[in-house]
């Protein structure tokens, strides 16, 4: 019996959407890795291919989770990595950005950490 890797599709639906999505250095790539314990984020400018700013749930205080309302730990924790990512790049004077889901889902997590760049003050 063969083994079935649960990660092919995502990486099969990763290649169809980074064909399409581009970072340039007006609007560089807001890219998100989730794992089953922490979750990830870069802006990139891939013309240069320069990472411009970066944040993950490690950096983030727990007093920041405490903020967020309604919303499990992991979700809280992403929204929190959003904010942090966007206050990043905004440093950088990255203003807008192109998302980049990496082949997840757009829910749970990865959209709870769109709206907290959205809440930090990035467009995309």
């Amino acid at each position: 019996m063969r083994k079935i890797d649960k990660n092919q599709p995502r990486l099969r639906r990763q290649r169809r959407v980074r064909a399409k999505v581009k970072g340039s250095p007006e609007r560089p790539r807001l890219c998100v890795f989730r794992s089953s314990g922490h979750i990830y984020a870069q802006v990139i400018d891939d013309v240069s291919s320069k990472t411009l700013a970066s944040a993950s749930d490690a950096e983030v205080k727990k007093t920041d989770l405490k903020a967020v309302e309604g919303r499990t730990a992991k979700s809280a924790a992403a929204f929190a990595v959003g904010q942090k990512v966007a206050e990043k790049a905004r440093a950088a004077g990255v203003e807008t950005v192109v998302f980049d889901r990496n082949g997840f889902v757009y829910t749970g997590r990865v959209a709870a950490l769109a709206d907290g760049a959205r809440a930090g003050g990035l467009l995309f």
